[in-house]
């Protein structure tokens, strides 16, 4: 019995050490960006030792990643999430003004995945991991969107289902990038809802 309950506690203890490591790291490489940053710095932010460090991660690709993920991840079930909420019949501009609202546009976020993007162009095996999870955002708004045919039509020049989804995620990445540039995140969800309007419906659907 005390076997266990000390199995327990080492547990959520490594829960919460890994979780740490990862707040203090995002912090870090947003200030300094990827490949800026050393192990230590990221112990230190975190206050704890590389034998912390080491009992989690194998290295700062590994510890990058795990942060890329948590972050992406959060952003599919944004978007998965909002777009279940209307059952079968998929109401476009409604559930767009949804989307907008809850997508994850903070600043430094977006630093911390363009760093990410960098590195792994120059890392093969860290950009098919990286192109799973963009294949599993996109077939996450196909999947709600097919669900939806019969009663919203997309414009025919996006081609098919799987088009329109290479189309929104397209319409984030664009938004985004503007967003790291002139920092004006009210204008971004205001540009990307517009974008997605205009995708997604004939375009006609343009009201505020």
């Amino acid at each position: 019995m005390a076997v266990k309950e000390t199995t327990g506690r080492v547990t959520k203890r490594r829960v919460r050490t890994r979780a740490n490591l990862l707040d203090a790291a995002f912090a870090v490489f947003a200030a300094k960006g990827f490949g800026r940053v050393s192990i230590e710095e990221v112990c230190e932010a975190a206050g704890y030792s590389r034998g912390a460090f080491y009992s989690n991660f194998d290295s700062l690709d590994e510890l990058f990643f795990a942060l890329y993920q948590q972050r992406a991840d959060l952003i599919a079930e944004q978007v998965s999430g909002v777009l279940a909420l209307d059952g079968p019949d998929l109401d476009v501009p409604d559930a767009v003004d949804r989307v907008t609202e809850v997508l994850l546009l903070d600043r430094d976020w977006l630093l911390v995945k363009t760093d990410f993007l960098v590195h792994a162009a120059r890392a093969p095996a860290v950009a098919q991991s990286l192109l799973e999870h963009r294949a599993r955002l996109r077939g996450a708004i196909a999947d709600r969107l097919a669900r939806a045919r019969g009663h919203t039509e997309l414009p025919a020049v996006l081609g098919d289902i799987e088009g329109a989804a290479h189309a929104v995620v397209a319409a984030y990445d664009g938004v985004t990038t503007q967003l790291l540039l002139d920092r004006d995140a009210e204008h971004a969800r205001a540009w990307l809802k517009q974008l997605l309007t205009a995708l997604l419906t004939d375009g006609s659907d343009t009201t505020e």
